[in-house]
């Protein structure tokens, strides 16, 4: 019996720290508000800073809420997606191999120097998952998705914002979708680091 009751505990906690946090998350997810473009990318890429909140509950909680979290934003987003849910679920991918790495490394070093690696960690594991993803995969999907598209209108657009794109696999994902990945996970880590620094205490009661 007692033990029900530490199990039912636990799950309720579970569920109210992702619905908390969930809901942040969703906010700066799918509000346009909180979304940015940068003149000096691609016309495709939004800058959005949702990945805060599940870094900062997966610091917290450990990477189970971060999982849970980022299902509960993409589940949430999916039925306004502009891209037969590939792209929602593609993000799912991208914060997932962005913030786990970070987590979980951190779960096992809990100090400023584990942080540090933690986020070093997730950081390369994101450039490399979005990088291969669009170079295979998800730039022939818009493609095909998006028929007025053609590969010389999208060639001519990004080569606007940066001439050295000469295709729309390779040379765009290296010299447009990779810069936009450091700069935004470089954004977000500073983000992330100094919340977290400011309102860890914060969660021990929660």
């Amino acid at each position: 019996m007692k033990k029900s009751v530490i199990n039912w505990s636990l799950t309720t906690k579970v569920m109210a720290r992702t619905a908390i946090f969930g809901a942040i998350t969703t906010i700066l997810y799918v509000v346009p508000l909180f979304q940015f473009k940068l003149p000096i990318f691609p016309f495709f890429l939004e800058l959005h800073f949702d990945e805060v909140p599940i870094f900062i509950a997966g610091f917290a909680y450990g990477p189970l809420t971060s999982i849970l979290i980022t299902i509960v934003k993409t589940l949430i987003k999916l039925p306004f997606s502009q891209t037969a849910m590939v792209g929602e679920l593609a993000d799912l991918f991208y914060t997932l191999s962005f913030v786990l790495p970070a987590v979980i490394y951190y779960r096992k070093h809990r100090h400023l120097k584990g942080v540090l690696i933690g986020f070093g960690l997730g950081f390369m594991m994101q450039l490399i998952v979005s990088s291969l993803f669009n170079a295979f995969f998800m730039i022939d999907f818009y493609l095909f998705l998006y028929p007025f598209l053609t590969p010389e209108s999208l060639l001519a657009a990004v080569q606007a914002t940066n001439p050295r794109i000469v295709d729309i696999h390779w040379t765009l994902v290296l010299y447009g979708i990779l810069p936009f990945n450091l700069v935004k996970n470089m954004l977000v880590i500073i983000i992330t680091f100094l919340t977290y620094k400011r309102v860890h205490q914060l969660f021990y009661r929660f």
